[in-house]
């Protein structure tokens, strides 16, 4: 009993309109990450690139000893991460600068107040009957 309890338990769970919600956000996001990364790699970057003489930040890097026990560390690597990311960072900022001042115009023009039903037949009678004896 326990067992059916538990799995009837976790379907309410997973199918709450929030975790959905949640689910459809993060395949969405991931979409839409793909995107960025492209605009970023595809787009951007060959711009930076040619601003900066065409470096390729990923070679740099800086050998610590000799031999063997050498360590490597590819600063070169981090700079073009850090590069991309505030790339995509600021491309995610105008993103949703642009869809809140969508929605803030959305929301500023207010819609128009909804008429008022007109009254039944038998609304329009029953006011004729009250007129009627309040005149008496």
């Amino acid at each position: 009993m326990a067992k059916s309890s538990f799995l009837q338990e976790f379907k309410d769970f997973a199918m709450r309109g929030n975790v959905m919600d949640m689910a459809v956000g993060v395949i969405i996001g991931g979409a839409f990450g793909k995107i960025v990364s492209s605009l970023v790699d595809d787009v951007l970057m060959p711009v930076v690139g040619m601003l900066t003489g065409n470096i390729d930040f990923t070679d740099l890097q800086f050998q610590i000893g000799d031999g063997e026990g050498a360590a490597v560390l590819k600063y070169g690597n981090f700079i073009q991460n850090t590069i991309d990311f505030i790339i995509v960072a600021f491309c995610i900022f105008l993103i949703i600068k642009g869809m809140n001042a969508a929605n803030r115009k959305k929301a500023a023009a207010p819609a128009p107040a909804p008429e008022p039903p007109a009254p039944s037949k038998e609304e329009v009678l029953l006011t004729e009957i009250r007129d009627l004896l309040a005149k008496k």
